[in-house]
């Protein structure tokens, strides 16, 4: 799978922030002891790591991952698993990740959103002469749903979507319940703030655990927080950053990244800095 470059900059990461708190430029600026040129500038493209230092704070975020992210000077580490596939499809200006998890013994599989098309997930899907048993939404985004029709139709697998989400055809649940999967357990905990009924699923059983979080969290960013940016925050703390170091985190957008990654890259999560 081709390298997938981080969904945000550093000015998606300024914006969002400043969105979600509130903060008017005056008001940022007025906070952070720069001048409203400075501010512009910066927020333009014009990157300044005094300025990023300056403005972290009234903003919450951790300055030196805003500087890093604004560097470039941090990736991922790839990520390969048996029991994984990962789809990354072309939706208007950007791209949408779609997922397949399947217990390599029962070859019982399950798919995480649609993305814009799922004709590469239907042809994996063939080659490995896997049964779908369970496509499940994150939330009901457009872009993340966008063929769900031909995926339904062509396994007739049933629709799993969080009660709180808006959408006719999938079977509602309650966040906490657990799927079983050959082998493998899926745990739904709801990450809303950025959808209403966000679910992140954590799947274990596979050689690490890992978690499908739709738009909740990027790697060093995370979704708008469309609904509540409070809420997204603190149900990322509570859902996603609880669980290990190691788990691989499988966002909506960007690359695939680790909860240790994200503590320590995350600009959102200053708690996290040594």
């Amino acid at each position: 799978m081709a390298v997938i470059p981080l969904e945000d900059n550093y000015t998606d990461v300024v914006g969002k922030a400043q969105r979600g708190l509130r903060l008017s430029d005056i008001e940022l600026a007025r906070q952070a002891g720069v001048s409203s040129g400075e501010l512009d500038h910066f927020k333009s493209g014009g990157f300044d790591a005094d300025v990023a230092r300056k403005i972290a704070g009234p903003l919450q975020l951790r300055a030196g991952a805003l500087i890093e992210l604004a560097l470039k000077s941090w990736q991922p580490a790839p990520v390969e698993m048996a029991g994984l596939a990962a789809f990354n499809t072309p939706y208007q200006d950007m791209t949408v990740n779609s997922y397949l998890v399947f217990d390599s013994k029962t070859l019982q599989a399950a798919a995480f959103d649609t993305g814009s098309s799922a004709a590469r997930m239907l042809e994996f899907i063939k080659e490995r002469q896997l049964t779908l048993a369970f496509i499940f939404l994150t939330h009901s985004h457009p872009d993340h749903v966008a063929d769900l029709n031909r995926l339904q139709t062509a396994t007739g697998a049933p629709t799993h979507i969080g009660e709180n989400e808006h959408l006719d055809g999938p079977k509602p649940f309650a966040a906490g319940q657990v799927f079983r999967l050959g082998n493998l357990k899926i745990e739904t905990r709801q990450t809303s703030g950025h959808a209403r009924g966000g679910i992140t699923f954590v799947v274990a059983g596979l050689e690490r655990r890992l978690a499908v979080v739709g738009d909740a969290l990027f790697a060093a960013s995370m979704g708008g927080g469309a609904v509540s940016y409070e809420e997204a925050l603190r149900t990322n703390r509570k859902e996603i950053f609880s669980l290990p170091d190691d788990t691989v985190i499988c966002p909506g957008h960007g690359p695939m990244t680790t909860v240790g990654e994200q503590k320590k890259h995350n600009p959102f999560y200053p708690e996290f800095e040594k």
